[in-house]
């Protein structure tokens, strides 16, 4: 570890007192870039840099397998499973077991009970993975056909309990997330713009909690933040939040123009609530509590930082931890660090006449991804910036759970190439 140019005579981990004052920090490992950072310190106050990626200078890619064709592939939240799709007419995935060096494949096949017309002839079908639960075993398939839209979930770990939601509760839906590690509960945006909660195990749908919706995620379970138009008057869009037990939604932004991008993202640091709302380049960040189940009243969030960018917010996060938040504008990006409150710049490499990627977390402080055809690591400020790997767009990354691998996919002119660049040198 260097400080100031010094080496302070103490490996990782240790600690340095300085004074009030802009220093400059540098840690070096041999085989490893090195790692920097400049910090506006103040007097009394304590800095953890305990989030440091060391990325080797070598990285040499190793095939994992191949594939002449390849529609999806998604790792899940824990980075032990892969679920790969070659061909989307087929209900065949493979699932990628990610959990030791020796990488193990099996085939998934979804039931034909499971999906309709599955024996019907001439019927096109079209299979898609939506997205993993939090506690990786279950996945989201989103099933086409005769322009009508079926949501299966599947149990990767016994196939043969794949439920189809959509035939289960007789009800369309827009769009449908996990709000559970068992996959038995989730959150669905239904046709006509309402949420509802879904219990998969006894089969039922609740109220409608929201309506109106365009977009929507969820926090911690339970935690809904949406965009939509007002319930009361079509001419608004707002935002808000809607947590589970609540009597009705807390609309915490309201824009009377059609063309201003609205977005917001939940989080929660330490023992407080936190909400980023971005209407249009203006990101507010705010603070507190959300407001009580019985209450309207907004009070208890009050405005506690505002970035602005360059242009329209075109992606808004809250870092796994909650202490960071991102918010993206095309190829330009500002990072708000909620303890020390620091803003930050960065920049991600869009090719001419392409649009940039969204950043995406890599784990509680990095951000990746495809830069240009490049698969790209950098620190949640973007300081630090590596290039880990040629990539092909639109598919999934990640460390392994010990960190000592980067998984990645790969293109070349006999097809597509699940690959891996090692992290942790011997």
């Amino acid at each position: 570890v260097y400080v100031d140019g010094l080496n302070i005579n103490s490996r990782t981990a240790s600690k340095k007192t300085v004074v009030a004052g802009t220093h400059s920090v540098r840690m070096t490992k041999t085989g490893y870039q090195d790692w920097n950072r400049t910090l506006d310190l103040d007097a009394g106050t304590l800095t953890w840099l305990d989030y440091i990626l060391l990325v080797p200078k070598e990285l040499p890619v190793q095939t994992v397998t191949d594939y002449e064709k390849l529609v999806g592939l998604t790792i899940s939240p824990d980075s032990k499973w892969a679920l790969a799709q070659e061909v989307a007419a087929t209900p065949t995935f493979q699932l990628v077991d990610l959990r030791s060096e020796e990488v193990k494949i099996s085939d998934l096949t979804l039931p034909i009970t499971s999906y309709s017309e599955a024996g019907t002839k001439g019927v096109k079908h079209s299979f898609s993975m939506v997205s993993w639960d939090s506690g990786s075993r279950y996945a989201l398939v989103k099933h086409l056909y005769r322009e009508q839209t079926e949501w299966l979930v599947v149990d990767t770990q016994n196939i043969s309990q794949t439920t189809n939601v959509t035939r289960l509760l007789s009800v369309n839906f827009k769009d449908l997330q996990f709000a559970s590690t068992s996959g038995k509960t989730l959150y669905g945006l239904t046709t006509d713009g309402a949420i509802r909660k879904v219990d998969v195990s006894a089969g039922t749908i609740s109220r409608a909690f929201v309506s109106h919706v365009d977009t929507f995620t969820i926090f911690d379970n339970s935690v809904i933040s949406y965009v939509g138009v007002d319930s009361n008057d079509a001419t608004k869009r707002v935002a808000g939040i809607f947590r589970d037990g609540d009597e009705a939604p807390h609309v915490l932004r309201s824009v009377s123009s059609e063309d201003v991008v609205l977005k917001i993202a939940t989080g929660k640091y330490f023992s407080d609530d936190y909400v980023a709302i971005a209407e249009g380049n203006i990101v507010t960040i705010l603070k507190g509590r959300y407001p009580s189940s019985s209450s309207q009243d907004n009070s208890s969030l009050a405005d506690f930082a505002t970035l602005q960018l360059t242009g329209a917010v075109s992606a808004l996060s809250f870092s796994p931890r909650g202490d960071y938040v991102v918010a993206q504008s095309g190829e330009s990006f500002k990072s708000y660090e909620i303890e020390h409150k620091r803003t930050d710049v960065g920049a991600v490499t869009v090719p001419d006449g392409e649009a940039a990627e969204t950043l995406q977390w890599l784990d509680i402080a990095h951000l990746w991804n495809d830069d240009g055809g490049t698969l790209t690591v950098r620190d949640f400020n973007g300081i630090n910036v590596y290039s880990i790997m040629t990539v092909a767009p639109g598919f999934d990354a990640s460390l392994s759970q010990s960190g000592r691998f980067f998984y990645g996919v790969g293109k070349s002119d006999t097809g597509y190439h699940l690959q891996r660049v090692k992290m942790i040198l011997n």
